[in-house]
This record gives structure tokens, C-alpha cells and sequence, in this order.
């Protein structure tokens, strides 16, 4: 007879962390169809009831029915697929684990790149309290430096007054 299940083998409890949080709605249904179906296979029996055959031998009047129905009862055997597919997808979990392992590895040294980021963003001083000269100490290609690179507002190449447009350069150097 083939394996009964009593108990859920998936941790829904580590499943749940890993949706995404748009995809929750979505679990939940998953998940309560799956308590449901388990429900219903904990519902019945894990073997088939037992007959009282003397009492229907007693019962019924036409003589041979009761012994033909208990032979065929005790043919009947209810094929349970076998399990061919854990292997299968052992095997694969097996070859995929390393690729994990790696990908996880270099998802790790963005995390610690981002962290460091993060911590240095978080010891700048706030906005409200940097002036225009902090923000040069810190930044200096950015900053707005009027004396060594004087700008018009809004300050992009094409808004300032010496600029000529690439086709423009091009036709200045030919002439050249």
C-alpha cells in the first residue's frame, strides 16, 4: 500500500518569506486549497472499513452473491502511481545547488557593497544642514565652481554661451 500523508512536508512557514509581497494574495490561496485537500485526505481512513461478511451471509437470501462480493473485494487493489520523479528532481536540485551557491555568493558581495554605501550616504550630514561649500568639500567635479568652471543656469552644455553643437565643431575643424 502506498505511503499516506498526515502532515504537510512543506514548510509554509519559510515558503511564506520567500513571496514576494505582491504574490501574497496568491499564497494564501495556494496554501488554503492545500489545507483544505489535506483536510479531506484526513477525513477518511487510511485503510478501507472492514465488512462483517457473516452478517450479510445471514441477510441476504440469494446463496453464492455475498462469497462473489467478498472475493472481488478482496482482489480489488488500488493502484497508487509510483513515486519515479523525487529522484529525478534530486538529481536536479543536486546539479542546481552549486549555481545557487554561487549566485547567492555574489548577491552576498552586492548586499556588503550596498551596506557600505549606505553607511557612508548615512554619515553625510543631512540635507537641511549641508551648505554649498560642504558640498564641495565632498563633491568637487559636482559642485558649482564659478570661478574655475563658471556656468549659466541650468547649468548643461547646450545653455552656455560657447557652445556649438557637434555638427557645428565638425564644420570648424574642416575649415581648419
Amino acid at each position: 500500500m502506498a505511503k499516506r500523508f498526515t502532515k504537510p512536508t512543506i514548510n509554509w512557514v519559510e515558503f511564506e518569506k520567500r513571496v514576494p509581497p505582491e504574490q501574497k494574495a496568491k499564497f494564501l490561496a495556494f496554501k488554503a486549497k492545500a489545507d483544505v485537500y489535506l483536510r479531506r485526505v484526513q477525513a477518511n481512513p487510511p485503510e478501507p472499513p472492514k465488512i462483517d461478511w457473516d452478517m450479510y451471509q445471514k441477510i441476504v437470501p440469494v446463496s453464492g452473491l455475498v462469497d462473489n462480493f467478498k472475493t472481488a473485494y478482496q482482489q480489488l487493489k488500488i493502484p497508487y502511481p509510483a513515486d519515479c520523479l523525487s529522484t529525478k528532481v534530486d538529481e536536479q536540485w543536486k546539479t542546481l545547488e552549486p549555481e545557487i551557491k554561487k549566485y547567492c555568493d555574489e548577491m552576498q558581495k552586492d548586499i556588503e557593497v550596498a551596506k557600505k554605501e549606505l553607511n557612508r550616504l548615512n554619515a553625510l550630514p543631512k540635507v537641511e544642514d549641508i551648505t554649498l561649500e560642504m558640498y564641495y568639500d565632498l563633491y568637487p567635479k559636482d559642485a558649482l565652481d564659478p570661478i574655475n568652471r563658471p556656468t549659466m543656469w541650468p547649468h548643461t552644455p547646450e545653455e552656455q554661451l560657447d557652445y556649438k553643437p557637434p555638427e557645428k565643431k565638425v564644420e570648424d575643424q574642416k575649415k581648419k
